[in-house]
Order: C-alpha cells, then structure tokens, then sequence
C-alpha cells in the first residue's frame, strides 16, 4: 500500500472505530441490560419465565424482518442522518422499558425496541465495508466487536449500581437503569448527526489525495467480487450457508447473556446485584482480549475459516464445561465462552463483505443479520425449554453448547477456496 493509501486508512480509523465502538456499546447495552434486571423485575411485575424468554427475544422478531431493508435504506439516504436517527429511536424506546410493568408493555415495547435497532448492525458492517479496504477489514470489526464485551464489562457494574438505586424517588431500580441508559443512547443519536460523513466523497478528516487514493483501493475491491445485484446475493447458496452459520453463532451468544448475571448470581449463592456483576463482568474482560488479538492474527494470516471455526468450537466448550463445574471453574470456563463467541464475529463477517458488492452487500448483510436475529429470538426460548423438558437448570446450557460445536462443524463446511480467495487475495496485495 501507498504512503497516502496508509496514511488515508489510519485516520479513518481513528475517526470511525471510536465512533463505532461507542454506538455498539450503547447498543448492546440496551438490548442486554434486561439480563440484569431479570431477578428483580419479575419479582415487581409478576413476569413468568417464558414471558421474559420471548420478551428477551423477540427483540429479534422486527430485528430480523426490518434489518435488510433498513440496510438498503441507509445505503439511500446516508449513514449520518439513518444511523442518527436510528440511535435516537432506539434511546427512547430503551428509556420506555422504565414503564414496561406488565406483561404486555413489556413485550410490546421489546418489539419496537428491536425494529429501532433493526438498521444499526448491518448498518455498522456496510458502513466498515465501504471505508475500509478488505486487508483491514477484520482487525476493524474486531475493535468494533469489543463494544459488546465493553459493554458487558462496563455496563455489568453500571447496571447492578444503578439496580442499588432501587426505592429512589419512589421506584425500582430497574426503572433508573432503564431510563439512564437508554437517555445515554438519545445524547449519542444528536451527537452522530455532528460527527459523522454520509461517505468517502465527503469525509472532512481527509485530504482530497487521501480520499482518491481511498476510493480508488475499495473500487478496485468491489469490482472483483462475485456478486453485485441485489438477487445474486439471494440466490449464493454461499449466502444462505453463511446465514445459517450467523444463526448459530447469535444462539450461542444470546443463549448466555441473557441469563449470565443470574448463572453468575448462583454460582456465587447471591442474587443480581453490584458484587455478581463484577464477577459478571470478568468473562467479558476475557472477550475484550480474543476480540483484539484473534481478529489481528486473521488479518496476517488470511486465515479465515479454519480459525473462526475453532474459536466457537472453544466457545461450545466453554459453555458445556460451566455447565457442572465448580464456581472457579465455571467462572474460566464462561472467560473462553465469552472469547470464542464474541471474537468469531468479526473473523465471520469478513466472509460476506469479501463475496458481495454494491445493492448485493447492503441486502446480503441485512439477510444475513436476519438470521442472526432469527437465532438471537430462539436464544432464550431454547434455553428455557431444554431445562424444562429435562427438568434440569443445567440442561439448557448443554444444549446450547451442542448447538455452538454444531456451528462450528458448519463453518468448517465452507469451500476453503472460496473462503480464501476473497480473503488471502487482499493481505497478499498488500504486502
């Protein structure tokens, strides 16, 4: 790569990934944070278990219908005011939560929150796709990726402090930590529409040689992809097969965040509260580790297959082995789960953006993403129905450690030189 190519790359790193990195945070925050309101909001509200397992997850239900077209919409209106927008929406709705005290504004609400945030992932992967040449690609996803176990680690002792101000002004504490996080998610919604360009075209933090020298490296990217209309991404068993990995992976993470801070909780014979969550808070420290590292060793490699399939192998392991461990044991074991399923992502999706271009790559993503979703809503509904049929609370992490090794065998399916020559192709030109 040129000086100015170099040049151009490192400073749109350093002005996208923290911006990035900060609406992942939020975003995650928001969707998981019910997780450590688990115990006490069902205890105020009366919410049975299978009404906060399909609350938990059908979150995914408008994610996983509304996600390729709001990647379309984004791509036709422009990633400032779509992405701005979006994180608006969703902020509110979060803060909504507070007022969510039976069961069907809890669902209700679940569901709008998750057609708010419906634009903001495949949004993140197209936006990466177009500002950053393939090379880079994975080590960016993979800081990016940090926001969830960032926001795990942090929001952990966030959530469980703001838990502590239970009886404050008259309400529970689920309702300060709804309403405090979601206000954070409506201050970085008007903050997106400041600092963010719609493209490459009109990026204010490059010169006019950078920005040339940019869009030339990521057009001649695109025009050797395979794919660049909008019913060849449909019709790539590759896609499809891809898809069906993102669901697996999404089962295995939505499977234990929704219901770590209790497990965590049990282990420690407590319930939710500051202590559990920092305990809760160490397996995502862990993650923040493999989501740095193992996404940088891709990029170096060009090895991506092979690797993203025994990262959730480790996982899979991960989650079995904290099954029936001892609460040391199972606290290291959840550390390698937490890893391998967080730090497989950005490893995975350089694999779509390496096969897909133009209108293909906004659809293929959001299609993708759908199914990723599909799983994130099949996550907690799994999970609690293995540990009722067997009638055994273990049984529903067995189950989902099975699932994750399954996903790993299916990665491991892939053609390695279609994984390759989208991948390889691109460290080589840059050496």
């Amino acid at each position: 790569m040129t000086t100015v190519l170099n040049t151009a790359v490192t400073k749109t790193r350093w002005r996208l990934v923290p911006f990035m990195l900060t609406l992942y945070i939020l975003a995650f925050l928001d969707r998981a944070n019910i997780g450590f309101a688990k115990q006490s909001y069902q205890l105020d509200t009366g919410l049975s278990n299978e009404a906060y397992a399909l609350g938990a997850g059908i979150f995914f239900i408008a994610y996983a219908c509304l996600g390729a077209p709001a990647s379309l919409l984004m791509k036709k209106f422009g990633a400032r005011k779509w992405i701005g927008v979006t994180t608006l929406c969703w902020g509110v709705l979060s803060s909504a939560m507070a007022f969510c005290d039976t069961e069907w504004k809890f669902l209700t609400v679940r569901t709008l929150l998750g057609a708010a945030e419906a634009g903001f992932f495949p949004g993140m992967i197209y936006l990466t796709s177009q500002w950053f040449p393939q090379r880079t690609r994975a080590s960016v996803m993979g800081l990016f990726y940090m926001g969830a176990p960032l926001a795990l680690t942090l929001g952990s002792p966030l959530s469980g402090a703001l838990l502590e101000m239970h009886g404050f002004a008259g309400h529970p504490g689920w309702f300060w930590m709804f309403m405090i996080e979601g206000a954070l998610a409506v201050m970085a919604g008007f903050w997106t529409f400041w600092y963010l360009d719609d493209n490459l075209e009109k990026a204010r933090f490059l010169t006019a040689e950078e920005k040339k020298a940019l869009i030339d490296q990521i057009s001649s990217e695109e025009s050797k992809k395979q794919t660049s209309r909008l019913m060849d991404a449909v019709k790539n068993v590759q896609v499809w097969h891809l898809a069906i990995i993102y669901m697996l992976i999404q089962i295995s993470v939505y499977g234990l965040i929704f219901f770590l801070p209790t497990q965590v909780a049990a282990l420690m014979g407590t319930t939710v509260g500051f202590k559990a969550s920092m305990v809760a808070a160490i397996p995502w420290i862990a993650a923040m580790f493999g989501t740095y590292y193992i996404p940088r060793y891709s990029d170096r490699t060009g090895n991506r297959r092979n690797l993203a399939a025994l990262t959730l192998a480790v996982a899979g392991i991960g989650i079995g082995v904290s099954a029936f461990a001892s609460p040391v044991v199972a606290i290291i074991a959840l550390c390698f789960a937490a890893a391998g399923f967080i730090a497989v992502q950005p490893v995975y999706w350089t694999m779509p953006t390496s096969m897909l271009s133009g209108v293909a790559l906004a659809a293929g993503i959001g299609f993708v993403n759908m199914f990723g979703a599909i799983g994130g809503f099949l996550a907690p509904l799994i999970r609690v129905k293995a540990e009722t049929v067997m009638n055994n609370s273990m049984a529903g992490l067995l189950t989902l450690a099975v699932l994750t090794l399954v996903g790993a065998m299916v990665i491991m399916a892939l053609k390695k030189d279609k994984v390759a020559e989208n991948t390889t192709g691109a460290v080589a030109e840059a050496k």
